[in-house]
């Protein structure tokens, strides 16, 4: 049985810039605390330690100290877009919730299987996240878990996640959830679901095919 293609969102190094401050929390308030949401926090060693779960991967990845202090210049971000998708992941995973949405680690390992047949296998598929979308390798299927749950959250409005319905849903589980950041890593932006002082679009649009 063959199925057509499958449409996914992809994490990027960045987020829309966004309009007015919304959310922002202080030190004093939260100590310790990257952010803070639905009252949990994502604690500052929390944050780090996906840091470098991703510096890790990518020094591993290239040969000399020198292609590495490239990596580091092209990837200055990381830290911001990072705290970025461990909110985002919550928010979309709330929205999910309040439509009903589940997904299966076995819908995750069908979309994980038609990737790498597109690119060329486990560890191209690896690099390509690495390399694009600052996900470490031991967070692929975290990611792709995100990117399922954006995918059938809009099927289930009736709609796609380059509309404005998608995105109410998103402001509708920022609000119930009461996002906070840190000052130091930015403001999220209730409406946009999205930290306020990035510059590029994090959304994008690719397929992958799988028999």
């Amino acid at each position: 049985m063959h199925r057509r293609r499958r449409t996914a969102l992809l994490l990027s190094a960045a987020i829309v810039a966004a309009a007015p401050v919304l959310t922002a929390c202080g030190s004093d308030a939260h100590p310790g605390a990257a952010a803070v949401v639905g009252g949990q926090r994502i604690t500052v060693s929390q944050l780090q330690s996906r840091v470098n779960e991703v510096r890790a991967a990518q020094r591993a990845a290239v040969r000399s100290d020198a292609q590495y202090q490239q990596v580091l210049a092209q990837t200055g971000s990381l830290t911001r877009d990072t705290l970025h998708g461990m909110v985002l992941d919550r928010v979309l995973h709330r929205a999910a919730e309040d439509a009903g949405v589940t997904v299966t680690r076995k819908e995750i390992q069908q979309m994980r299987t038609g990737l790498e047949q597109q690119v060329g296998g486990e560890k191209a598929l690896q690099t390509a996240w690495l390399q694009q979308y600052g996900v470490a390798p031991e967070r692929l299927d975290d990611n792709l878990r995100l990117q399922l749950e954006a995918q059938k959250l809009a099927r289930s409005l009736g709609t796609n996640t380059g509309q404005p319905a998608f995105w109410k849903a998103l402001s509708q589980a920022s609000k119930e959830l009461h996002v906070d950041l840190n000052p130091r890593y930015g403001s999220w932006d209730v409406q946009k679901s999205s930290r306020v002082d990035a510059k590029t679009p994090w959304l994008r649009e690719v397929t992958s095919s799988k028999a």
